[in-house]
């Protein structure tokens, strides 16, 4: 695997909101090149996750690390086996499409048929996302 294009780093409230205080998260997408299926890639990605100490016991935990497939060469995908493509909530994240729209711009949703662009107009309001600064994010 590769990686071809990255976006900058964005900080973001958790989401959904938590009843357990956590620490924001920071965000980024990156677009890679790999001969791996998503199936593999999904299964690269979570030992990535593993090796990083992540443990996947409690749905919406604080986490070290969160890796996800969110789109592969466009393809719509059931779940199962995982991984479900597109992601199935990416459309409604701004901490995903922010970054993507830096990588992707002519990205279109391969279910919904938006543009990145038009899903970043359609986000619910009150989802608190950042860029880092520039200096910060070099690397």
């Amino acid at each position: 695997m590769k990686v071809v294009r990255r976006s900058r780093w964005y900080r973001s409230a958790p989401l959904p909101p938590s009843p357990q205080p956590q620490p924001w998260f920071v965000n980024g997408v990156a677009a890679v090149e790999t001969a791996l299926d998503p199936v593999a890639l999904l299964a690269l990605l979570r030992e990535i996750e593993r090796r990083f100490g992540r443990v996947r016991d409690k749905p919406g935990a604080a986490r070290e690390l969160d890796l996800d497939l969110l789109d592969y060469r466009g393809q719509v995908r059931p779940g199962e086996p995982p991984p479900e493509l597109p992601h199935p909530r990416m459309h409604g994240r701004a901490f995903v499409l922010l970054p993507l729209a830096e990588v992707a711009p002519d990205w279109r949703h391969p279910r919904l048929g938006g543009s990145v662009e038009a899903l970043i107009d359609a986000l619910p309001p009150g989802q608190a996302v950042e860029p880092l600064p520039w200096p910060l994010d070099r690397g």
